[in-house]
């Protein structure tokens, strides 16, 4: 599974790198597999999906793999509405994924991807985010 590239408000910066990516592949460019990007339009639209509640069940559905939506809630003992509301949220964003449980029987939540690269570059800045150590 690949990372999936979360960023705020850029996406005029994320239409330039796929044309140039584009320009790239008709050069003959060999491309490296391209990382997925979820781009929200503002602060309020990212902090929905980096609610602690969240990360909480995204946390607890890597490590413990739960058979349901039930299962999920339990594990982070809130009530099976809100995780399954939570749930169906992070299903419309593409960061989890339901594997059918066929005709009377309970989906399975699955992470889409490995983890989450937040990248924000501030306006002003030249968009050279790099890893810092606290």
């Amino acid at each position: 599974m690949a990372t999936l590239k979360v960023t705020v408000g850029n996406s005029e910066h994320l239409k330039q790198r796929t044309r140039n990516r584009i320009k790239a592949a008709q050069d003959g460019a060999d491309l490296d597999e391209a990382q997925p990007v979820l781009n929200f339009d503002s602060y309020t639209e990212l902090s929905r999906l980096l609610s602690p509640k969240n990360l909480e069940l995204l946390e607890a559905i890597s490590e413990h793999e739960p058979a349901s939506i039930r299962e999920a809630a339990d594990l982070v003992d809130r009530d099976y509405k809100q995780v399954h509301r939570n749930l169906s949220e992070l299903e419309d964003i593409g960061v989890i994924e339901f594997e059918p449980g066929g005709s009377g029987q309970a989906k399975k939540p699955l992470l889409a991807y490995d983890g989450l690269e937040i990248d924000i570059p501030f306006p002003g800045s030249n968009e050279n985010t790099g890893a810092v150590a606290p």
